[in-house]
């Protein structure tokens, strides 16, 4: 497994070809980066004689030095270590795991295993990236999986474990070799660098987003980062759903013969910023070892419940589930009704609101933020309010 812009372009051709053909039953055809999910109706043709046209049509296929495909320059603000981001990271280190190598600064991680001098370094090599889009839809609304076309360009990095519970719509961040600007709020594993404004535009028409396609990218578009400030980028966010700020687009043309003698003339380079980087990478890895960081188990997994009595009368509301709480929203003495959110607990990526079972006041709270809690865990006690007499 490696990745290759190669076999992206060799998706592409054939599934050109295939859209091309009109023998074949074809219902949908949906691009990977390195593979081709083709779905057809079944009681036209079988999947043995699917796959013997398939092999045909790609063994047909011309050189693919030979590839052009349209593409489009596409230049989007990106606030740099923007404040949503690095609340994301707060959250993630008080609810999930607060020792965590990149934490608190996701930056600072990048920059060590990458085996670069200062996270200034970090900055210059994003900003002068130019990332090709080779996915859409990265989980959800046309998020990009990207990748710089300089092999010097790509910072590696390990995602996320266990993975966020929450990420900032629109955050920019790397996983792997691969970059992502998330399509909506949730969770996710890439590690932050900023935030952009929106790949999806569920209001209107403008410029930026055509009649029909809500999305903003394309396949093979490159997209170019250019730094805004926290507040800028929040303006910019406001107005270009509603056509008030366009993306910088240009049309232009992707050759791949042309990029195939870029990378013959910068192997020698090329060949050496990797080698820096995989040596920072092990050193990381054999860091992690050392500190006992190398293998994460949640405190939940082998912790043991200790629960305390309560006293006649009061009822226990209970976690659903196992998780850490992130908020709690009552406090002793308080009045609920039941139904009413008690805390809000963080779990297998998403958030789950731990309602109050009865009617009543909070007589007693057993959690606290940050905490790992199991499910049928105590959370609150809750006395029912005294019959009124005359």
């Amino acid at each position: 497994m490696e990745l290759d812009l190669l076999l992206r372009f060799q998706v592409h051709a054939l599934m050109e070809a295939i859209q091309k053909r009109e023998d074949l039953p074809v219902l949908d055809l949906t691009p990977g980066i390195r593979s081709l999910q083709i779905h057809i109706d079944a009681t036209k043709m079988s999947i043995l004689e699917l796959c013997q046209h398939i092999s045909a049509i790609d063994r047909a296929l011309p050189p693919l030095e030979e590839m052009e495909v349209p593409s489009r320059i596409v230049k989007l603000p990106l606030s740099w270590d923007d404040p949503a981001t690095q609340l994301a990271i707060e959250r993630y280190q008080q609810n999930v795991r607060p020792d965590a190598p990149w934490c608190p600064s996701n930056l600072e991680f990048i920059r060590r295993v990458n085996g670069l001098d200062h996270i200034e370094d970090v900055k210059r090599v994003v900003f002068d990236a130019n990332y090709l889009v080779m996915g859409l839809g990265d989980v959800y609304l046309g998020a990009p999986v990207a990748t710089p076309l300089d092999p010097r360009h790509r910072l590696v990095t390990t995602k996320y474990n266990p993975a966020r519970t929450w990420t900032p719509e629109n955050a920019v961040g790397i996983g792997g070799a691969y970059m992502c600007v998330y399509g909506m709020e949730g969770p996710g594993g890439y590690q932050f660098v900023g935030r952009t404004i929106q790949m999806w535009n569920r209001l209107r028409q403008t410029e930026s987003f055509e009649a029909g396609k809500p999305w903003l990218l394309r396949f093979f578009d490159q997209i170019q980062f250019y730094p805004v400030e926290a507040d800028e980028l929040l303006k910019l966010r406001e107005d270009f759903l509603r056509g008030r700020f366009e993306a910088d687009i240009t049309e232009t043309t992707f050759k791949l013969g042309e990029y195939l003698d870029f990378l013959s003339s910068i192997e020698e380079s090329t060949a050496a910023f990797r080698h820096t980087q995989q040596d920072a990478f092990q050193t990381e890895r054999e860091n992690w070892k050392t500190l006992g960081l190398a293998e994460y188990i949640s405190e939940h997994e082998t912790a043991e419940i200790t629960e305390q009595e309560l006293p006649e009368g009061t009822e226990a509301a209970r976690c659903t589930m196992p998780g850490s709480v992130w908020k709690v929203l009552v406090e002793e003495g308080q009045k609920v009704e039941k139904g009413d959110t008690l805390i809000i607990e963080e779990s297998m990526k998403m958030e789950f609101p731990q309602l109050a079972p009865m009617d009543g006041y909070i007589s007693s709270i057993h959690v606290k933020p940050g905490d790992e809690v199991q499910a049928g865990q105590l959370i609150a006690g809750i006395k029912a309010f005294a019959p009124i007499t005359h």
